[in-house]
């Protein structure tokens, strides 16, 4: 499948700020599920700075913009052709071992129930069964809704509040896999629709499982499926936060305001 990306982020400020520093995990890497045709970033008044791949196999390229500003964009376009892998991960080049993502972090602690989630699969010999039951339970605990929980939230706030959105999902997830003893990371992209073809949040996460003997295979417990040739994938890490597309740190007083819009096309080849 050829989709089209055209995403947006502006950040606006209720008084001007005297510059800021982001690093993004903007750009997609190509690999066996995906090839990318075209993509380019751009931040207004940006000055460009450093670009490296990281460990996991990401692009992080680091901007500036100097001030006074009072609104900044990024803005993301590309084409990237994808393939089904039924969520398998090949082609990809890291270096970061996978027990690396065994260790938690304060969104992805678990609770008595995500613990009575991970302890259904103990007596699995097979991991990938393993994966699949817990993303099923995962999905089954907590109800996709939109605007229910904030980007802070942890998965056990999601849990006990049974309803969240992808990051919630993901966050819950990796809970439960990890106490299972199985490495697991978040994943940040982008999806054309959901399962049943309905319109969906364009900005989307979920969670990759390693699996010994395939790899590294991903899980989207919030559409009860695995990654196909809807999704493209950006960038991973131990949470949201971790594995987040923009992140950045601004110097001044300014309140700021995010708004971000993002749609994902399919196009005829």
């Amino acid at each position: 499948m050829l989709l089209t990306v055209d995403h947006v982020t502006r950040y606006r400020y209720d008084r001007p700020v005297r510059g800021l520093v982001q690093s993004h995990r903007l750009t997609p890497a190509s690999n066996d599920g995906q090839k990318v045709l075209e993509w380019n970033v751009t931040v207004s008044d940006g000055i460009p700075g450093g670009t490296f791949r990281d460990g996991a196999g990401d692009c992080l390229k680091g901007w500036t913009v100097p001030g006074p500003v009072s609104e900044v964009s990024v803005t993301v376009t590309g084409r990237v052709e994808t393939r089904d892998m039924a969520g398998v991960l090949r082609g990809h080049r890291e270096w970061t071992p996978p027990d690396c993502y065994l260790q938690d972090t304060l969104p992805t602690r678990v609770d008595a129930a995500l613990v009575e989630i991970a302890e259904t699969v103990r007596g699995f010999a097979d991991a990938l069964d393993a994966a699949h039951r817990l993303s099923a339970l995962v999905g089954q605990a907590i109800a996709y809704t939109p605007g229910a929980t904030q980007s802070q939230t942890t998965a056990s706030e999601a849990m006990t509040q049974k309803q969240g959105v992808c990051q919630d999902h993901a966050h819950a997830l990796l809970a439960a896999a990890r106490h299972a003893g199985l490495p697991g990371r978040y994943v940040s992209g982008y999806l054309l629709a959901d399962a049943e073809g309905a319109a969906h949040d364009a900005a989307h996460a979920w969670a990759e499982i390693w699996v010994q003997g395939l790899g590294w295979v991903g899980f989207d417990a919030a559409n009860a499926c695995c990654p196909d040739d809807r999704y493209i994938r950006l960038g991973s890490g131990l949470d949201a936060q971790d594995a987040a597309p923009i992140r950045g740190t601004t110097r001044g007083p300014g309140v700021e305001h995010l708004d971000v819009v993002v749609a994902v096309q399919a196009v005829q080849q």
